[in-house]
């Protein structure tokens, strides 16, 4: 991470600079979320009723960086709360530089001030530069994910 990155929850008005990386993590998935739920999504952040976060990494010269969302749930197989970590995108900028592993430090670090148990998040098996970062820092589960639209 740069030595002028800081890691803090987005404001309302940052949505101009989070607009843009959450383009690229849409094209980097190959998704085309409607603007209606992006919208919704949006202010789902900013409503403390609402399980969800979003952190943004914030560098001094170039602005908004990296983003991460993450939700908290109750589980099953826990007493405690649990925390996906849903989207994780760094743009061009800042890769290779620490801040994909800075911002799950600080949904990490979000956590445990919730009081949840457990972190967890996927990533798509193809997906190579990101996995190394994940097997370095994380244990993978084993678990396969399977959907179905309803």
């Amino acid at each position: 991470m740069t030595k002028t990155t800081t890691i803090r929850p987005l404001r309302p008005s940052d949505r101009g600079a989070w607009e843009p990386l959450w383009a690229g993590y849409q094209r980097f998935y190959e998704v085309a979320i409607p603007e209606e739920t992006t919208d919704l999504t949006w202010g789902r952040f900013h409503d403390s009723a609402e399980p969800m976060h979003a952190l943004g990494a914030f560098d001094s010269d170039d602005g908004l960086v990296g983003i991460v969302h993450a939700i908290f749930h109750r589980s099953t197989w826990l007493p405690k709360s649990t925390c996906y970590l849903q989207d994780l995108y760094v743009d061009d900028i800042g890769r290779g530089l620490g801040i994909g592993a800075a911002l799950i430090k600080a949904v990490a670090d979000l956590a445990r001030e919730h009081g949840a148990g457990r972190l967890y998040w996927m990533t798509h098996e193809t997906n190579a530069t990101a996995r190394k970062l994940y097997d370095r820092i994380a244990e993978r589960s084993g678990f396969i994910q399977y959907r179905k639209a309803l």
